[in-house]
C-alpha cells in the first residue's frame, strides 16, 4: 500500500507483509466473505507509547467522529498497548510512536529499535517524540522512576520517516496524513517528511529562522498555536517568554513561513528556467 512512499524515503521496495493467519477448517459450503479478503489489503498500523503523557493517543481514540472513516475503513490497527490485545509486536506498514525515549529505560530503547526493524514507516507522533517537548527538562529524581534522567527525540536513535508535531496532535492532522499516505500524496506529506529530521522546537527558533530572516508577516499563527501562552506580540512581531516555553515546536511548525516548498515555487514561477538562462549567459 505504501510502496511509492517507501521508495521516496529510501526504504524497502517490498511492502511489509502481514504474518500468515492460521487456517481454520470450515464446512465445505462456507466461503470467506469478500469483505474479509479486502480487509487484508489495508495498511497495518501500530502505536507505541514511550515517555510522555497520553494526549496524542487521546486525539486518536477520543475523536472517532473525525477519524471514523480512517480507523474503520482505510487501515487496520494491529498493535498498541491501549488499542489492541496483543503482546508480541507484529510487522506493520506504519508505526506511530508517541513520547521521547529514555536512555535509562532498556525496555523502551529495545521496543523502539524493534519497531524500526518491523515497520515499513516510522512516524514521530506528537511533540515529545519529535522534539522532546517537556521531557527535555527532566533531570531525574521524579516520583515512580527517579533514575530516569535522559530523554531524547526518537530521531536521535532511529531513522524517522515523517513527523506529526503537536501537544497533542490534532485529529484532523492525523486523518489527513493517513489519507495522504494511503493515496501516495507526496506534496501533502513533504512538510511531515522534512520535520522528521528537524529539531527546531522553541520560540527562539521562530525568532532566529523566521523573524530575523525578514520572513515574518505578523499573522499571529505562532501565538495561536502556543498552548502555554509563551508567545506574545510586541510591535506586531512575536516575542517568546522562555520561562513558559515547553519546546513543543507547535509555533515553529504552524508558522506558514517556516517551511517553503522550494521546488513547487520554482516550478510555478518558472524560476528554474530563469536560472538556466542566466547560467547559459554566464557560460557564453
Amino acid at each position: 500500500m505504501f510502496d511509492k512512499i517507501k521508495k521516496a524515503f529510501g526504504g524497502s521496495k517490498e511492502p511489509v507483509k502481514p504474518k500468515a493467519e492460521e487456517k481454520v477448517e470450515a464446512p465445505v459450503e462456507s466461503q470467506v466473505p469478500a469483505e474479509e479478503k479486502k480487509a487484508s489489503t489495508k495498511p497495518r498500523v501500530g502505536y507505541i507509547h514511550l515517555s510522555g503523557c497520553t494526549g496524542d493517543v487521546m486525539s486518536l481514540t477520543e475523536n472517532y467522529d473525525i477519524l471514523a472513516d480512517v480507523l474503520s475503513d482505510m487501515v487496520d490497527i494491529v498493535y498498541g498497548q491501549t488499542l489492541v490485545d496483543l503482546w508480541e509486536m507484529p510487522e506493520m506498514d506504519l508505526c506511530l510512536i508517541e513520547g521521547s525515549v529514555c536512555l535509562q529505560d532498556e525496555h523502551s530503547v529495545h521496543e523502539l529499535l524493534e519497531a524500526r526493524e518491523k515497520s515499513g514507516l516510522i512516524c514521530a507522533f506528537g511533540s515529545c517524540a519529535v522534539t522532546g517537548c517537556f521531557t527535555n527538562f527532566a533531570r531525574g529524581g521524579q516520583q515512580a522512576q527517579p533514575k530516569h534522567e535522559s530523554y531524547l527525540p526518537i530521531n536521535q536513535l532511529i531513522k524517522v520517516d515523517l513527523a506529526l508535531p503537536g501537544c497533542p496532535v490534532s485529529p484532523e492532522m492525523i486523518a489527513k496524513t493517513v489519507v495522504a499516505l494511503c493515496e501516495g500524496d507526496m506534496d501533502y506529506l513533504q512538510p511531515a517528511i522534512d520535520w522528521a529530521t528537524c529539531n527546531n522546537g522553541c520560540g527562539c527558533d521562530v525568532l532566529t529562522n523566521v523573524i530575523r530572516q525578514g520572513l515574518c508577516t505578523g499573522c499571529g499563527t505562532c501565538a495561536l498555536a502556543c498552548q502555554t501562552r509563551a508567545i506574545d506580540f510586541v510591535e506586531g512581531r512575536p516575542s517568546c517568554n522562555i520561562d513558559r516555553c515547553i519546546k513543543c515546536g507547535s509555533c515553529y511548525v504552524m508558522c506558514p513561513r517556516s517551511w517553503l516548498p522550494e521546488e513547487r515555487i520554482k516550478m510555478e514561477t518558472s524560476l528554474n528556467e530563469e536560472i538556466g538562462r542566466a547560467s547559459c549567459r554566464e557560460r557564453v
